[in-house]
């Protein structure tokens, strides 16, 4: 296992395109706060928080010069939050190379988003203490370019509060999530959800986690023919 995982961080390290000199820096951005006894990488995950969202909105600034700040702030969450982060990881390899107790391998922690995305923004933290910003920055615009490429959906980013900020335009209440149910293993759960908006109609959609249901069923209302509705 720990072969299998030293081989991770070295692929890691080649797609991310930079050979960590502090060793113990690295191993802690890939601790999870599971690990007993071991520094972890929670304040890291901090630290690059900060670090990602200001090299991606100082992108965005000087991309597009007729952006207003509200526009803006939503293309940036839409590149900055839990998801974009867990795509990243996911390219990386980040999950195989974290250091996880076995009970958390287990039960599947090494594919869950809100784990890899921390541990990615903790990755951003250690590039920056240990390159600097000019080669964080270079690394993260070289990951990012997929995401930063793709067109911006609002809809698509955020649905649950575009179905909203749509429910609102219509005078109708905010609308409701309802948890249907859960099946699966504590590995491998399914959410089902359905959103109701209140004379607007409702939608089911199911997920392997409770928020990105919630995020289907609210997308699948938004986009049902608007004569549907």
């Amino acid at each position: 296992m720990a072969d299998r995982r030293q081989d991770a961080i070295a692929t890691l390290e080649a797609r991310l395109g930079h050979t960590f000199a502090d060793r113990a820096l690295l191993e802690r951005a890939l601790t999870h706060a599971s690990v007993e006894n071991a520094p972890d990488n929670e304040r890291l995950e901090f630290l690059g928080d900060r670090v990602l969202g200001l090299v991606i909105a100082e992108h965005l600034v000087m991309r597009d010069a007729h952006a207003d700040a509200g526009e803006l702030t939503k293309r940036l969450h839409a590149l900055v939050n839990g998801s974009a982060c867990a795509n990243v990881a996911r390219t990386l390899g980040l999950g195989e190379a974290l250091r996880l107790p076995g009970a958390e391998t287990k039960r599947g922690a090494r594919d869950l988003d809100t784990v890899i995305a921390d541990a990615c923004e903790a990755l951003i933290a250690a590039l920056y203490l240990e390159a600097g910003l000019d080669t964080a920055a270079r690394i993260i615009l070289t990951l990012w370019a997929p995401l930063l490429e793709q067109p911006h959906d609002p809809q698509a980013t955020d649905p649950k509060s575009a179905l909203q900020e749509w429910a609102a335009a219509r005078g109708r209440p905010a609308p409701s999530y309802h948890l249907l149910g859960r099946v699966g293993p504590d590995h491998q759960p399914r959410f089902t959800v359905e959103v109701n908006v209140d004379g607007e109609g409702t939608e089911v959609a199911s997920a392997g986690t409770l928020r990105a249901a919630e995020k289907a069923a609210a997308l699948a209302l938004l986009r049902r023919p608007r004569g549907a509705l």
